[in-house]
């Protein structure tokens, strides 16, 4: 029985709002026929000076013989043009576009039809008479969606949840803008608007100003209080994108930016396509993805050494090789408090799992060839480095030694032994090293693709 009461529920409430509309429309209809009319009548009242008596008879009486069959056809062209179902709430150029047809074809007809068939009348009288019914029958549609932009503007400026800044005097941009103003669902206030054209600065766009370019964000999320940046350049490149973003996290507001440049030419742009700035955005490419699940079913049952075992990456490469199944995992590291730790976490958690942690420097030759010959590890990963880049600035010999030739005597000995693979951990600093420790790995790199062509050409020695 509650699934039936609800149905009609439902049928009701949706009869409620069909009915609403067609009172609407039916409103709409009622003042069409008294404007139209007013229009025509006033025009030809203005005519003879608003005296009513001085309107000769011969034109007073074409006017009404004329008046009932003009209002009918103008209903029909209003119906046809869908002057009566539009969602007036979000008029807009199409909307306007509607009107001046219906107008333009319904003029057109009363000059010929009454002239024709009825009577000439003063040239004042068509003119005045098609001005005045355009004028009325655009403001009553026009007025309802001002309305409610009004009264949504004073709630927004009243109580706005966030003072939003937009990056982007563009098309996007303009939409964007629009929509803050006319939703009644999103709480932000457009304070400001930034855009790299010079031309576009000191102006306004949807009433609000276009205060400068890239430089001026973080003076004008200051002035205007900014908390909530949308970046509405969809069409930018990706360097572009990546310095403004860069700018912006500067700053403690909520980022947001349209997903791609296809919401353009879709026509997509709204605030529900806006979504949060991911650290990918900032890279400037494609995120690489890495299928993990055939790398783990790699290491599943081989030796596997992590030097630095004890490091911040050293240690999570542990932890992940350890739920994974190896046959052997070994840590090898010069600080005995990280591998401890390590250790201790990785016991605790897989109890099962067959780990040796070994103490030792990569730059001793000695040891780090006995690890190698007692083992046997299949795959390797170097995580042992200096990594502070600070602190090897001030201890370039030390960033050297341990990273360049320790580097080397690992590579060497995984050579000799007949290592399957050999992973170097290296950082983004090696592409163009400005730092001592951002040169080292580059020289880290060189040794290991060197290393790579002797294990391809045959050579182990």
């Amino acid at each position: 029985m509650s699934g039936v009461s609800n149905q009609d529920k439902e049928r009701k409430m949706k009869k409620k709002k069909i009915e609403h509309w067609q009172m609407i429309a039916l409103y709409l209809v009622i003042y069409d026929i008294i404007a139209i009319n007013f229009a025509y009548f006033f025009g030809l009242w203005l005519r003879f000076d608003l005296h009513f008596t001085s309107i000769p008879a011969e034109y007073l009486s074409a006017f009404l013989k004329f008046a009932p069959v003009y209002t009918v056809f103008t209903i029909f062209v209003f119906a046809q043009l869908r002057l009566y179902n539009s969602l007036w709430r979000f008029a807009s150029f199409s909307e306007l576009n509607r009107v001046i047809v219906a107008s333009a074809i319904t003029t057109v007809f009363h000059i010929v039809g009454i002239t024709v068939f009825v009577r000439r009348m003063p040239v004042s009288y068509y003119i005045l008479g098609a001005v005045l019914q355009f004028g009325l029958t655009l403001t009553i549609r026009f007025s309802y969606r001002y309305i409610n932009l009004e009264r949504s503007r004073r709630e927004k400026e009243t109580n706005p949840l966030h003072n939003a800044m937009i990056i982007g005097a563009g098309a996007a941009g303009q939409t964007l803008l629009k929509e803050l103003k006319s939703s009644g669902v999103v709480k932000a206030k457009a304070c400001c608007v930034i855009d790299d054209n010079p031309n576009k600065w000191g102006r306004v766009m949807e009433g609000v100003p276009i205060v400068g370019g890239r430089e001026d964000i973080l003076i004008n999320v200051k002035k205007y209080k900014i908390d909530q940046i949308l970046f509405a350049i969809p069409t930018s490149s990706a360097q572009a994108r990546r310095e403004i973003l860069n700018i912006c996290k500067e700053t403690d507001c909520e980022l947001k930016q349209l997903p791609g440049i296809y919401q353009l030419a879709n026509g997509e742009v709204s605030m529900s396509k806006m979504r949060p700035v991911a650290i990918e955005d900032l890279l400037g490419r494609d995120t690489i993805k890495v299928n993990m699940e055939e790398i783990f079913q790699y290491l599943k049952g081989k030796v596997i050494l992590v030097t630095g075992g004890g490091g911040s990456i050293g240690s999570e490469l542990c932890r992940q090789i350890a739920a994974h199944e190896p046959k052997q995992l070994i840590i090898f590291d010069i600080y005995e408090n990280n591998a401890y730790d390590i250790e201790q976490e990785l016991r605790r958690k897989y109890p099962e799992l067959n780990l040796k942690v070994l103490i030792g420097s990569v730059r001793d030759s000695k040891r780090i060839n006995q690890v190698f010959e007692t083992y046997k590890p299949q795959i390797v990963y170097h995580a042992a480095a200096h990594k502070h880049v600070p602190l090897m600035e001030t201890s370039p010999n030390e960033a050297i030694k341990n990273n360049v030739v320790g580097t080397y005597k690992t590579a060497y000995a995984a050579l000799k032994n007949g290592v399957e693979r050999f992973v170097l951990i290296s950082t983004d600093k090696a592409v163009n090293p400005t730092n001592i420790m951002g040169a080292s790995k580059r020289l880290c790199e060189m040794v290991i693709q060197s290393m790579d062509k002797i294990s391809k050409s045959g050579h182990t020695e």
